[in-house]
């Protein structure tokens, strides 16, 4: 790829797919810095989500059922966006996956710890997602001895990719996950906007 002068990579629409060809150093560092210019616009864009309206979708959630007998009373319950925020203050979290260290000493239970400390502020609820199925959100919630903290599972990513907060940790195996971020939420528009890095 040959550019013209500094500011001819700006007019290139297929620069940032990666060419599986040799390439020298200068090719190199226009297309690190490309890089570097398109990671600066997904932060600025993924930074912009006061005021956004939260993406209206349907979880695929699995609850109790006591007309259930045997080891797994549970059935299929459709939940939507705003069956879970409409006319409520939420504190909504997101993190890549459910079992993970960081997520499961660090992040989960500290939300679980300040639990009442969010109701103190007129928090009603404080929901923990991630790009998982019901059955691993509910294992991990149990495992975890939640009692204040509910789990959303968004088993196919569609509320995270609505938000622009997908992302592939291919590298890891894990395929499409959230972003891990931090969100208050008020009547279905986010009022305060938290993101790692």
């Amino acid at each position: 790829m040959i550019f013209k002068d500094k500011d001819d990579i700006f007019n290139q629409p297929r620069f940032f797919e990666a060419p599986d060809r040799h390439i020298g150093l200068l090719d190199a560092s226009i297309i690190l810095v490309g890089e570097k210019l398109e990671r600066e616009r997904r932060i600025r864009e993924m930074e912009s989500k006061v005021g956004v309206t939260i993406p209206n979708v349907t979880f695929k959630t699995r609850v109790r059922d006591s007309s259930i007998q045997g080891p797994n009373p549970y059935k299929w319950e459709d939940v939507t966006t705003k069956d879970l925020f409409h006319d409520k203050k939420v504190v909504l979290f997101s993190l890549p996956g459910a079992f993970t260290p960081t997520c499961s000493t660090k992040q989960l239970p500290g939300f679980e710890d300040m639990y009442d400390k969010f109701k103190e502020y007129g928090i009603d609820e404080v929901y923990c997602m991630s790009v998982n199925d019901s059955f691993v959100m509910n294992a991990w919630a149990k495992n975890q001895d939640l009692r204040n903290v509910k789990v959303i599972p968004d088993g196919s990513g569609l509320f995270t990719q609505g938000l622009n907060m997908l992302v592939q940790k291919d590298n890891l195996g894990f395929g499409s996950r959230s972003w891990r971020y931090a969100a208050v939420v008020d009547c279905c528009k986010i009022t305060h906007w938290f993101q790692e890095p």
